[in-house]
């Protein structure tokens, strides 16, 4: 298995989470917002051994990984607890094109080589 996964995901939201983590800042809220959450492009996602890459946000610290593919859906969906600096988040990446299964089976595979449930 290569050392990365990339991709282009159709949907990516990202929030605080836990909600007792720290508040995060105005700045940091804009930032994703805008390169993220109210994006409507593909993101690019980069997947490597301890971090996911979205965009040109880096997150670490990679705990709680799901990944399914919903009943009557062509799509696949990665949720992950994670970290960006010393901010908590919560990751949903989601895929709807037709590859969907392909990164699926990369992303189960990703997850057993690096993320031992």
């Amino acid at each position: 298995m290569s050392d990365k996964i990339e991709y282009l995901a159709d949907k990516v939201h990202v929030h605080r989470w836990p909600q007792e983590s720290p508040l995060w800042d105005d700045d940091t809220k804009k930032h994703l917002d805008k390169t993220i959450n109210q994006n409507l492009e593909k993101k690019k996602i980069i997947l490597g051994e301890k971090s996911i890459q979205i965009q040109d946000t880096i997150f670490t610290n990679l705990d709680k990984i799901g990944i399914s593919v919903p009943f009557f859906k062509n799509e696949c969906t990665l949720i992950t607890e994670s970290q960006f600096g010393n901010l908590s988040a919560h990751l949903h990446i989601t895929i709807k094109s037709g590859n969907y299964l392909e990164i699926f089976n990369k992303l189960i595979s990703w997850r057993i080589n690096f993320h031992k449930l």
